[in-house]
């Protein structure tokens, strides 16, 4: 089969990471009788760099004309970076949010597994990991308070700034559907999180929700306020199958899900749309401290691109095939420096590239 793939290498180790997960990509259109194109694309400091803007009309344009897109991290550091010395609309994370508009990106999916080789790295107790923990987030992109009308004023001689949470029933409804599909292909229960002991949205969110569920009979369904879930991310993990919340709830108890594995290295990303088509980006940041290195951990972006082969493109063989040989690495004792541990040998970027490829 032919498939158009859209690469935005990004920024910092974005490019090393980005490399090594086309370079299993090939291995996988080899194997398996595949062709891959690939299209590169412009975002964040790399395209304030070349146009002076962090998204162009040209990319967005590009990326519609591909049937799935594979990034890397964007940004660089905010005390040093030149690109932070400019107005936030022109910074590089203003690429990433006006890119998931655009294409309308509005289901985040961040997985949170725990590898048995990794158990040592996972900061929790071994009796509160017990048998491990195979969780996904899934969190609405496009709505909520990053979205909403913001603005700054002066009222009686004091700033005072103003950001907006705003959720309809059709943004909640579609988010909701896709987290009840993707937990019928899993444990069958959904964990709805929100706040709505306190606010209007997310009272509007937990009866969407309902509704929704009321499809899906074979999925259970619990409610969970938000401080609540981030005490049970630390105390019992293993609760979880699917997280289902909005935007920036979900943007901080993915981050804290992260951490809980041992590493955010490892962890993979996808956004997606009404379509097939996603985003698909591993959970960390561009680390410009280790960029041009060849230290930086590659197995989140590989793992992307295994979701990119799943949910995207309808290869479920091949996805498992890749997630398969990053298990056979991690078994086998190869590390990278962010989660290496005695007893192991650390390899490169490149290196850990390779041996993916060969148990490929």
């Amino acid at each position: 089969m032919n498939f158009k793939i859209g690469l935005i290498h990004g920024d910092g180790i974005g490019p090393e990471i980005v490399n090594e997960a086309k370079k299993v990509l090939e291995a996988v259109s080899s194997k398996y009788s595949h062709s891959f194109t690939y299209e590169n694309l412009l975002l964040g400091g790399a395209s304030i760099d070349a146009t002076g803007e962090p998204l162009t009309d040209e990319t967005i344009e590009s990326a519609k004309d591909c049937d799935a897109v594979l990034m890397g991290s964007i940004g660089g550091d905010a005390k040093t970076s030149p690109w932070y010395q400019l107005e936030p609309s022109k910074r590089p994370e203003a690429g990433l949010l006006g890119i998931r508009k655009a294409l309308n990106l509005f289901a985040n999916l961040r997985p949170a597994y725990l590898y048995d080789e990794l158990r040592d790295a996972c900061p929790l107790k071994k009796e509160i990991i017990g048998d491990g923990f195979d969780m996904i987030i899934i969190r609405e992109l496009t709505g909520g308070l990053y979205f909403g009308e913001k603005k700054t004023v002066v009222e009686d001689g004091m700033r005072k700034a103003i950001d907006t949470l705003t959720y309809d029933e059709n943004e909640i409804r579609r988010i909701a559907k896709r987290g009840f599909e993707i937990a019928m292909k899993r444990g069958k229960k959904v964990t709805s999180v929100d706040k709505a002991n306190v606010l209007d949205s997310s009272r509007l969110w937990r009866a969407v929700v309902e509704e929704v569920a009321k499809d899906y009979p074979e999925v259970t369904l619990e409610h969970m306020l938000v401080d609540n879930c981030a005490m049970q991310l630390v105390m019992n993990p293993g609760q979880f199958d699917v997280i289902l919340t909005e935007n920036m709830f979900g943007d901080i108890l993915s981050d804290e899900a992260s951490m809980v594995t041992g590493s955010i290295g490892m962890l993979s990303s996808a956004s997606l749309n009404e379509t097939k088509f996603g985003l698909y980006e591993p959970s960390h940041g561009s680390a410009p401290d280790i960029a041009g290195k060849n230290i930086a951990n590659p197995i989140a972006t590989v793992l992307s691109a295994a979701m990119m082969l799943r949910y995207s493109l309808d290869l479920d063989r091949e996805a498992d095939a890749v997630e398969a040989a990053v298990r056979k690495v991690l078994k086998d004792g190869y590390r990278t420096g962010d989660i290496m541990s005695e007893g192991c040998t650390q390899v490169s970027t490149t290196q850990l590239g390779d041996l993916l490829v060969e148990r490929l």
